[in-house]
């Protein structure tokens, strides 16, 4: 069958003077960049026209969609249960995903779960699991599966045959200053997880000033089109939107959010990471026909940290994928700092905590050592932030705001400046915003 008489610049002339997009024009421009027939350049064109013209619901179901068959789409038919995947669209001391997955698979869900490396200020699932002694990423997808069966869940990286159209188009977007466009992010997001053989989606949409989108407003604008997407494409899909103004739990980095994970699998977990985590495993066992109802599954959480078959199933993910699953009981086999360092509260401090800014903190990580600039940048597995203070807590002089993981003196010491940026005092106990505010469906 011939290929249809588009060429390149039309279709980037139609965008730019803000006409819709056909499916079969679409398709093509997809195809293109998979197969190199679209250039660099004429690609980066009409990701600009994009950026400035916006798309239509229906242009960005398509787009999705063309983007998801550009390569393999997994079958995962041959796996018994129901398939749940979450996806969060990123934020500083996010470690949700290394909680959940385990305590899903131990509620009775498979979770397939194709994951990120971090860029910029926002930390990356794969390069977390990394900080454990021989975790792999990148495994073939029979291997993906048979750890599928076996386990419950297994956590890796996109392989090279699954949704190549969007490998090529992210890294345009992240040199060409259209990361922020909404169809452009939602059809990124929903290609990958689609192509992943799942049966449903929840989504964590963080906003504030940690998150990628700095208002609620524009949160729920992506929540609503990616739920809109999961309909078209026949998949149940609930968007949890979630604030982002401090770092989730109390810690940051590689080794310290492994370590804090774990403790959340043995019931010791902060509150507000625990929030999280729950909330949006709970949307999963509703969808995966686990449970009918919140109550319910609160309770299967609950017992399945309890009895310790949430942690059980971290350990046997570990084991799955070439981990040293001694990590649960030595955190010392981790990648350790050469030292710690205190950060104090100075002499004349007094009140209580009313922000702890997680982009600065996000900045702290990358002063360490601990996060990326470029995607090829090397991370520094065991720097981090521990024992973070909280908003609302009370503080004196000598209080401990954070314990920085460092390997490097001055960079530590650019670190801690950093932090007594980040938190700042009031005299009152400060008025909190909730957690979780909305619940798109």
């Amino acid at each position: 069958m011939s290929s249809p008489a588009f060429s390149p610049q039309e279709i980037i002339i139609k965008k730019r003077d803000g006409g819709a997009l056909s499916k079969k024009e679409i398709e093509f421009f997809a195809r293109g960049v998979s197969d190199g027939k679209f250039a660099d350049y004429q690609a980066t064109a009409l990701l600009m026209a994009i950026f400035w013209r916006g798309m239509t619901p229906q242009e960005t179901a398509w787009l999705t969609d063309a983007m998801m068959h550009s390569g393999e789409v997994i079958d995962l038919s041959d796996v018994p249960g129901a398939k749940v995947d979450k996806h969060s669209t990123g934020g500083v001391g996010d470690k949700v995903s290394l909680i959940l997955a385990p305590l899903a698979a131990a509620c009775g869900l498979k979770v397939p779960m194709m994951s990120g490396r971090g860029l910029g200020h926002t930390g990356g699932t794969l390069d977390k699991l990394e900080a454990i002694p021989g975790f792999k990423v990148q495994l073939t997808v029979p291997e993906f599966r048979a750890i599928l069966k076996k386990v419950g869940t297994a956590m890796i990286g996109q392989t090279p045959q699954v949704v190549p159209a969007d490998r090529k188009l992210y890294a345009l977007r992240d040199v060409t200053g259209t990361i922020e466009c909404i169809p452009l992010i939602c059809a990124s997001i929903m290609s990958k997880k689609l192509a992943e053989g799942i049966d449903s989606l929840v989504l964590d949409v963080k906003f504030g000033k940690g998150a990628f989108m700095k208002s609620k407003d524009r949160a729920l604008e992506l929540a609503k089109a990616m739920v809109a997407i999961g309909q078209v494409s026949g998949k149940p899909v609930w968007a949890q939107l979630t604030a982002m103004n401090q770092p989730l739990g109390r810690a940051a980095g590689h080794t310290t959010e492994v370590i804090e994970s774990i403790e959340c699998l043995k019931g010791h977990g902060a509150a507000d990471l625990m929030e999280v985590t729950c909330a949006l495993t709970g949307h999963m066992l509703i969808l995966g026909g686990v449970v009918r109802d919140e109550a319910g599954a609160q309770k299967k959480m609950t017992a399945a940290i309890a009895n310790g078959s949430a942690l059980e199933k971290f350990r046997q993910m570990c084991v799955a994928q070439g981990g040293d699953p001694k990590v649960i009981e030595d955190y010392k086999i981790l990648p350790t700092a050469n030292k710690l360092l205190e950060v104090k509260a100075p002499a004349d401090a007094k009140g209580f905590v009313s922000e702890v800014d997680a982009l600065k903190c996000g900045h702290a990580i990358m002063a360490l050592g601990g996060g990326r600039a470029a995607v090829t940048d090397q991370v520094d597995h065991a720097v981090g932030i521990a024992s973070l203070i909280k908003i609302g807590e009370p503080v004196s002089a000598g209080t401990r705001l954070c314990t920085l993981h460092i390997n490097d003196d001055e960079k530590g010491a650019r670190a801690e400046a950093i932090i007594r940026e980040a938190v700042k005092l009031t005299p009152v106990v400060p008025k909190q915003e909730p957690l979780i505010q909305d619940l798109i469906q």
